[in-house]
């Protein structure tokens, strides 16, 4: 029986009508686990995560996959968003076992809850071959799963420490610019390589280590800029993606994340109080009213997030429909002359898939009043598309950082 009908929270709803016989997180889960001695294979994710919808669409809502699960193991469902304390325990021993972590994040633990096995997305023959697996190395090799879990608790119980109250002398700070140079990316900005996550608080880090006269401002310009041009920022409505898949910030995991928005809002207004780039005046304000214009909730809160994936209008459900464009569609709201205009402008080169693109903003656009009217009309021809999903959850957290970037931005 799947226990998640009554649930509050948008993810785990999305998962009620599963076959699967989901649990929520709870002592009646591990109960059950130790009365039939099997083990917990958690499933963590939130509702505007792709991957958890795709894992969803090919496992849990698949008969065969779901009579594994309901057979070897109990299966335990839980919103990252509304359990931040349980994720944060089991993405910290998938991370120490896979040396990366992300979600959907798929763990095996034992009754006790002892982590043995941890993993992220897993397609559907990959996934249905490692129930098999677990479960007959739970059966015939118990002492080895059990001590395996033992070892990983000890393991992450000795890294957990805290920070004395000293205050940093001054050859910390450069040693950390030093370091990050050292990962920083000289061609596209930000640190490392696809996928590239908007290092948010790196640059808050910069950009007051320049305030005081240190070095890596240069850093923190171009990220800030790349950003703000590629794919992963919403060129029409403002707001920015959760990451973006490629090293070039081009094409972005659509998602959009509330605390992500209100960490960016920050930056860029930061950015411009201490540079007088217009670029980043621009920006924090466009997030902020996309913050306030697409999240916020009847009883004044903001939202957590907007679904990666939408509807197309052959009924489908892809990602980034809702934010992709072609040249010909550009041209249909357009006409000729402005929809020629915009395919250059925005970069229109088929950067996704069938034979699409994410809007990008390579160059400040030199006439500002068409660059407007352009962009105005595309924007009132997209809302007429279906929207992506909205997860209504409002997290205290994160309205807390979306106040202090919107107090600071005003």
């Amino acid at each position: 029986m799947n226990r998640l009908k009554d649930a509050t929270s948008p993810y785990l709803l999305q998962h009620a009508d599963n076959p699967v016989h989901w649990f929520p997180w709870g002592d009646d889960a591990f109960e059950e686990a130790r009365r039939r001695d099997v083990p917990i294979l958690l499933s963590v994710g939130y509702s505007a995560c792709h991957w958890c919808h795709v894992m969803a669409h090919e496992s849990f809502e698949d008969a065969a996959t779901a009579r594994l699960m309901n057979d070897l193991f109990v299966s335990v469902k839980v919103d990252r968003e509304e359990r931040p304390d349980v994720d944060a325990v089991y993405m910290e021993a998938t991370q120490a076992m896979t040396g990366q972590g992300g979600w959907p994040m798929t763990v095996f633990m034992t009754p006790s809850g002892e982590p043995f096995y941890c993993g992220t997305y897993f397609p559907r023959p990959h996934f249905q071959q490692l129930l098999q697996a677990v479960s007959q190395t739970w059966r015939d090799r118990r002492d080895e799963v059990l001590a395996q879990g033992q070892k990983i608790v000890g393991a992450l119980t000795g890294t957990i420490g805290l920070g004395g109250g000293a205050v940093p002398s001054e050859e910390v700070p450069a040693v950390a610019v030093r370091g990050l140079t050292e990962g920083y990316d000289r061609t596209y900005g930000g640190f490392g390589t696809a996928p590239k996550f908007p290092p948010s608080m790196v640059l808050e880090f910069l950009l007051r280590h320049a305030a005081r006269g240190g070095e890596g401002l240069e850093m923190a310009d171009a990220t800030l800029v790349a950003m703000a041009r590629g794919g992963m920022y919403d060129q029409l409505g403002g707001g920015f993606a959760r990451y973006s898949v490629d090293a070039a910030w081009v094409v972005p995991h659509f998602e959009k994340m509330l605390y992500d928005n209100a960490l960016l809002a920050r930056v860029y207004a930061h950015w411009w109080r201490l540079t007088g780039a217009e670029e980043g005046r621009r920006i924090a304000l466009e997030t902020c009213d996309w913050m306030l214009g697409d999240l916020r909730t009847a009883q004044g809160g903001l939202a957590s997030a907007l679904d990666a994936d939408s509807e197309t209008p052959e009924g489908r459900h892809e990602e980034g429909a809702y934010y992709v464009w072609t040249p010909g569609q550009l041209t249909e709201v357009l006409g000729a002359d402005d929809g020629a205009y915009a395919v250059e402008l925005f970069e229109v080169t088929g950067t996704f898939e069938h034979g699409t693109s994410v809007l990008q903003l390579p160059r400040p656009p030199q006439d500002r009043e068409r660059y407007a009217r352009v962009r105005a009309a595309l924007l009132a021809a997209r809302a007429r598309r279906v929207p992506p999903g909205r997860d209504d959850k409002v997290v205290a957290a994160w309205n807390g950082l979306a106040i202090a970037a919107l107090a600071e931005c005003g």
